[in-house]
């Protein structure tokens, strides 16, 4: 994790959507489930920081996708951008790796859902992998 005074800014392709979240971040958790997959078009990568620590500071183009019974997933409805899973039992939200301005200073830490992968790629041998979320 980065240090607990660290500040992250970022958004989606056309500016619609732009976020503000105050560390401690979580390193990143790539997920590579059938949903994840589906609204990227590849795996997501994702850290994660508590609902209070988080802010939107603009919201023109931002859309919520209840996407099953456990989470709900943020878009921009502009240009399409993958932004947010935010679980519904938890006061947490999970920002999407790309929407980050700048270096991060994260890594990825876990791949969830691994069985789940796309034929068409590869997770690296020896990454920690596995099969279900926890």
């Amino acid at each position: 994790m980065t240090d607990t005074t660290a500040i992250h800014e970022g958004g989606c392709l056309c500016g619609a959507v732009r976020w503000r979240a105050v560390g401690p971040f979580r390193d990143f958790t790539a997920c590579h489930c059938t949903q994840c997959r589906r609204t990227s078009g590849h795996f997501v990568a994702m850290s994660s920081v508590p609902l209070d620590s988080f802010t939107i500071t603009r919201e023109d183009g931002l859309a919520w996708f209840q996407s099953s019974s456990i989470a709900t997933r943020g878009f921009c409805r502009i240009c399409g951008g993958n932004l947010f899973w935010k679980p519904t039992a938890e006061a947490r939200i999970s920002i999407a790796g790309g929407s980050f301005d700048g270096p991060t200073g994260l890594s990825i830490a876990k791949n969830i859902y691994c069985a789940d992968k796309g034929d068409y790629y590869e997770i690296p041998p020896g990454a920690p992998c596995h099969p279900e979320s926890d």
